[in-house]
C-alpha cells in the first residue's frame, strides 16, 4: 500500500492537488491512503518550503504546482 500525503494549508492549490492525486490514484488501481498534511512544521520537516507539496511512502514528488492527473500517474504508478 502507497502512502500519499499532500503536503499544504489547506489552500485551494492544495485541494485541486489532492483532487488530482486521488483520481489519479483510482484511475491506476493503486491501494493506497491518502494523508493531507497541514501542520507547517510538519511540512517544513520534508524540505517542502513552497505548497502545495506531493509525497508518496515519504518521497517528495512536487512541490509548488499542481501537475494534471496524467502526470501525476506517470510519477506514482
Amino acid at each position: 500500500m502507497k502512502k500519499i500525503q499532500i503536503l499544504g494549508t489547506g489552500c485551494a492549490k492544495c485541494q485541486k492537488l489532492a483532487e488530482n492525486t486521488k483520481q489519479a490514484a483510482d484511475s491506476l488501481g493503486l491501494t493506497y491512503e491518502l494523508e493531507k498534511i497541514t501542520d507547517i512544521n510538519q511540512i517544513m520537516s520534508f524540505g517542502v518550503m513552497t505548497t502545495p507539496g506531493l509525497a508518496v511512502d515519504g518521497k517528495v514528488l512536487v512541490t509548488g504546482k499542481v501537475p494534471s492527473v496524467i502526470d501525476i500517474e506517470k510519477m506514482i504508478g
